[in-house]
């Protein structure tokens, strides 16, 4: 068993190096766009932190569960399909569970990382934004 799990972090950490290491920036960066999307659609209708939403509210849950597999369904089969190539380019083969790993860091971990967070930030600027509007701006006044 501990033969496993040290050929699993070692050839995790293989792919830092090893070939197609490119995607381990594009993904994370897709899945990174799609979370400020779904975020500020977020704070636009006014719902709580996607993951502390999904954890303890049971009414929205099933709804922001189909939501987030909408926005990030693609980036995780896409990373899960670079995996296997990799896979089968470097070991000849599929291990299932470092395919499970990589893509769910680089598709679902970033996603649900930064929706509650961009939702929450952007709903402070849109509550800024009334009050920046409501004080009038004095201009100087110019003197020859």
């Amino acid at each position: 068993m501990d033969d496993i799990f040290a050929r699993v972090w070692q050839n995790l950490g293989a792919r830092l190096t090893g070939p197609m290491n490119l995607r381990l920036i594009i993904q994370p960066m897709v899945a990174t766009i799609l979370a400020i999307r779904a975020g500020l659609r977020d704070a636009r209708e006014k719902r709580g932190a996607f993951l502390w939403t999904v954890l303890f509210n049971p009414a929205h849950r099933r709804e922001l569960l189909r939501q987030g597999r909408k926005d990030v369904g693609k980036v995780f089969l896409l990373a899960a399909i670079l995996d296997v190539v990799y896979q089968l380019i470097v070991h000849r083969g599929v291990y299932t569970m470092e395919l499970l790993i990589t893509a769910v860091t680089l598709a679902i971990v970033p996603y649900i990382l930064l929706r509650g967070v961009i939702s929450r930030i952007a709903r402070v600027v849109i509550a800024a934004r009334p009050a920046m509007k409501q004080r009038p701006v004095q201009k100087a006044a110019l003197r020859p």
